[in-house]
């Protein structure tokens, strides 16, 4: 399939693909914390029949430098462009904190049809960078809805000191576990209540994940959608970590700053296992992500 790449410089840092045969659906491919503008996988997923927008989301030109106080609405916008190039049904895929823009923006835009997201968090969390202000304390939420921080959970303390060896790569899971024991009072309010979200909703984490506990955090989301009688797939894997990697995309390259859990081979099955029903849950057919 010809796919042809359209760069992007305003609103912001891109790229769109289209393809020459397409499904009808737009798909929003969102990063996590690294900013990045998630070429290849905007790609692959072009290759499928599916128009691809993918976008650096804050750190360009006019945007937070950081993951604080992100306006939601940036995510609308791009729902707007994926439906002014023809876009029948709009999904928006996000890994991490790309998944927690993903899940909240359903909530809040009913024209999301569809959410694929990838080592998600089911609370709202404080910033991670500075905000406009260029101040990283005190912390903040990382997003807003019409000009309002929504409620979050603050990390514990300022940094993150793990238990054994300082150097090498650092697992900080266990920080975002001190978190929730010390702000227990707040999870209540920052909770995302996806059972709202009109949207299809498809989970994938492995249980090995060493950013955050991706896991159960999607198995409490996916409690929330069955409560409310709405449609949710759970994809897991075990020994898997934080970076999910379908067919075609090969490994992640290695971080000597985080540690992500997982091996390549289990975050490549992992990837794997789900890529059928991300693929199901695209296709302008699809009437809902059934059951877990």
């Amino acid at each position: 399939m010809t796919v042809a790449e359209h760069e992007l410089t305003t609103p912001w840092e891109g790229v769109l693909m289209e393809p020459d045969a397409g499904s009808g659906t737009g798909v929003l491919v969102l990063a996590g914390s690294s900013g990045r503008v998630e070429r290849r996988r905007a790609r692959l997923l072009a290759e499928q029949g599916h128009l691809a927008l993918a976008v650096r989301w804050f750190g360009g030109p006019g945007q937070p430098p950081g993951i604080c106080e992100v306006p939601l609405e940036t995510f609308v916008r791009a729902v707007d462009l994926l439906r002014s190039h023809g876009a029948e049904r709009v999904a928006l895929l996000g890994t991490s904190k790309g998944a927690e823009a993903a899940l909240l923006t359903a909530v809040h835009e009913p024209r999301v049809d569809a959410v694929v997201a990838l080592s998600p968090t089911s609370l709202v969390w404080c910033n991670v960078g500075p905000g406009r202000d260029g101040r990283h304390r005190p912390w903040r939420s990382s997003w807003t809805w019409r000009g309002e921080p929504l409620p979050f959970v603050p990390m514990h303390g300022d940094s993150w000191e793990p238990d054994g060896p300082g150097d090498g790569p650092v697992a900080i899971r266990g920080w975002y576990e001190l978190s929730e024991r010390t702000h227990a009072r707040r999870l209540a309010a920052a909770a995302i209540p996806v059972e709202r979200a009109a949207a299809d909703i498809l989970l994938v984490a492995g249980g090995d994940d060493a950013m955050w506990p991706s896991l159960p955090y999607a198995e409490r989301l996916a409690a929330r959608r069955r409560a409310a009688g709405a449609p949710v797939r759970l994809v897991t894997r075990d020994d898997a970590g934080h970076r999910v990697r379908f067919p075609g995309e090969g490994p992640a390259a290695p971080s000597e700053t985080f540690a992500h859990g997982g091996t390549a081979r289990a975050d490549a099955l992992l990837g794997e296992a789900a890529w059928g029903p991300v693929l199901d849950l695209l296709h302008p057919g699809r009437t809902g992500a059934g059951p877990a």
